[in-house]
């Protein structure tokens, strides 16, 4: 794992985004928990999901990072 100093602005960027966002859920939860999806949000989902199905599979990531030179 890289230390701070060795980090890009980026990566910082990442590594305090997600402690904030995880704090965040932490102290507050899930603002929609028991909440009810609206018909048309369900509808949505349903025909993203068949679209999904019809795709062609993407590259596996393992693949990607070993031809960016990425550690997985």
């Amino acid at each position: 794992m890289k230390t701070v100093g060795q980090m890009t602005v980026r990566e910082l960027e990442r590594v305090v985004n997600k402690v904030v966002e995880e704090k965040l859920y932490e102290l507050i939860g899930d603002p929609d928990q028991g909440l009810e999806l609206r018909e048309s949000v369900k509808k949505r989902l349903r025909r993203s999901l068949r679209e999904e199905g019809k795709r062609k599979p993407g590259i596996p990531a393992q693949q990607v990072a070993k031809h960016l030179v990425l550690r997985w």
